[in-house]
């Protein structure tokens, strides 16, 4: 990469995330929003081929706002600034498809996974369903650069939130926050439900946590969907680890609910629907505190 345009990079997404912090650490929770920046790199929009409205698609547009009532409660909320077109932080490090890049993949890359086959790995492809991104292949060097820059920083960061809540509190509850389109799901032919809760089928978190999450949200009258279509991506299946009191809780809010999707507006709608994300947390945070196992056991 050309020290000028790694210059411009460097000067557009300083800094790359935000971390608020509470004034006082209360609650094991820590929440994540990874896909919700929307700087979007001059040299990024030069290199690809679609147009900015069209990159947006991916994004999970004001949600780091959604949870934003939370430091009041006394949890902190990491989320990036970068956009998931152009890094997504919810993939193994160096989940990187072949086809994207003009040179040699190094040894270690993840070439293989369903993600990177379907143009979706650390440094995506496409958009949406089939939009590709780029109009030239990319360096495997300026895919390592955005890696070391803002990849490793990030999850350095999540890891220590989540080491510190073990700490504090004997465990950690990661709520990793998205949003997802409202159009219809192609095996389904149907509507997407307003929220979908992914544990990984039960292994990433208490399924007593995601149940109560559930019917918090389904008496305040939304319709709710466990691990269809979305189970969970790598940051649900790499730190949950409930054996060792570490619980992951993906959430999927429908986009229809706060937003229009086409002007990438908020809606009416999400002063509502931000009371209701405070009402359930404030609902799930006695059923954490049962989730603790003896520190003995956790070590």
């Amino acid at each position: 990469m050309r020290r000028r345009e790694a210059e411009t990079i460097e000067r557009e997404l300083t800094p790359p995330f935000s971390l608020a912090r509470p004034g006082e650490l209360k609650l094991p929770l820590v929440f994540n929003s990874p896909h919700s920046g929307r700087i979007y790199p001059s040299t990024f929009l030069a290199a690809s081929k679609l147009d900015p409205r069209t990159l947006r698609r991916s994004e999970d547009s004001f949600v780091e706002e959604l949870f934003g009532f939370v430091t009041d409660m006394g949890a902190p909320l990491l989320h990036a600034h970068f956009p998931r077109a152009y890094l997504d932080v919810n993939r193994e490090p160096y989940e990187l498809d072949p086809v994207l890049f003009r040179d040699g993949l190094p040894h270690y890359a993840n070439t293989q996974s369903v993600r990177v086959v379907g143009g979706l790995g650390t440094i995506a492809r496409i958009v949406s369903e089939s939009d590709e991104i780029y109009r030239e292949p990319l360096s495997v060097e300026a895919a390592l650069e955005r890696i070391n820059r803002l990849y490793t920083p990030y999850h350095d960061t999540l890891a220590g939130l989540l080491l510190d809540a073990k700490r504090e509190f004997g465990l950690a509850v990661l709520i990793d926050c998205h949003s997802m389109p409202s159009n219809k799901m192609a095996d389904q032919g149907a509507g997407r439900p307003d929220f979908v809760l992914g544990d990984r089928f039960g292994t990433s978190c208490s399924g007593e946590l995601t149940r109560l999450a559930a019917s918090q949200l389904e008496a305040l009258g939304y319709a709710v969907a466990l691990n269809k279509p979305y189970a969970g991506g790598y940051i649900t299946e790499h730190y949950g680890r409930p054996h060792k009191a570490q619980h992951v809780l993906q959430i999927e809010i429908n986009r229809s609910l706060y937003m229009d999707e086409q002007s990438f507006q908020k809606s009416p709608g999400f002063t509502r629907l931000r009371a209701s994300l405070d009402t359930v947390v404030r609902a799930l945070v006695p059923g954490v505190s049962g989730l603790a196992i003896p520190r003995a056991a956790a070590e």
